[in-house]
């Protein structure tokens, strides 16, 4: 599929995000951005607040303060005062952790439900073949249940599914969760090839901080809910001690 020209300035701010649930609070003060074509990654361990962040921003989780807004096209949007349903229209897609798919239904169908939105309609054609394209392994199985499937399989196809959507703002949550060494790689490339040929915005949560550092433009780590260092590059993530003491093992 050859890219919108009209794929223009897609941005997301996260402006001092508290949220939780019920009287557990989960992020504290969150604030990041991530700027047009760029991939920023999310990095933490389990249990830092990355999931409660994605949710957030696709309106799974309401902040009890701050904002979230998206600037889609040049347009912008607070993202807080939308529905899921809203915001995916808008051109946000999730991946989310677990993958999520319909077991009962096949691959195709899992694809051809991703493309529901009303301005991915006329794109279902091209969307598929690039999709099949990309990943062979689901063009072969395309009539197969998806819940029959391996975990990395799976992870392409809610990748697959995501692209499906048309969008022009990618989240992709915990990607490298149940998959071998060699799949997670897999994985990560695949995610840096959609994002170049659809000319994506990516915000990638991850705790395989080798792996994700391999495409990430930048990035930002949260502790406890809270952002406690901010990365320009991917260099000078690895070059942090904090960093390289407590989750590069170094």
């Amino acid at each position: 599929m050859a890219p919108d020209p009209a794929h223009n300035s897609n941005s997301i701010a996260v402006e001092g995000i508290d949220a939780g649930y019920g009287l557990v609070r989960v992020l504290d003060d969150v604030s990041l951005k991530v700027g047009s074509g760029e991939t920023v990654a999310l990095l933490g361990t389990n249990g830092n607040g990355k999931s409660t962040l994605m949710r957030c921003i696709v309106g799974w989780v309401r902040p009890s303060k701050g904002r979230i807004v998206a600037e889609i096209d040049g347009q912008r949007h607070d993202l807080t005062k939308l529905s899921t349903v809203e915001i995916v229209d808008l051109g946000i897609a999730l991946v989310p952790e677990g993958r999520r798919l319909f077991p009962r239904q096949t691959v195709e169908e899992n694809l051809l439900l991703g493309a529901s939105r009303p301005k991915a309609r006329a794109h279902i054609k091209t969307n598929l073949d690039f999709c099949f394209e990309t990943f062979p392994r689901l063009a072969e199985r395309r009539h197969q249940l998806a819940g029959s499937m391996s975990g990395g399989e799976q992870q392409m196809l809610a990748l697959a599914r995501a692209l499906m959507t048309n969008p022009r703002i990618l989240l992709v949550d915990e990607p490298s969760v149940g998959l071998s060494p060699l799949l997670v790689g897999r994985t990560i490339d695949a995610i840096k090839t959609l994002k170049e040929h659809f000319k994506l915005t990516v915000l990638m949560a991850e705790q395989n901080f080798t792996q994700a550092l391999r495409i990430a433009d930048r990035g930002y780590v949260i502790v406890h809910g809270r952002i406690e260092f901010e990365g320009n590059s991917a260099d000078e993530l690895n070059n942090n001690d904090l960093i390289r003491q407590f989750y590069l093992g170094v």
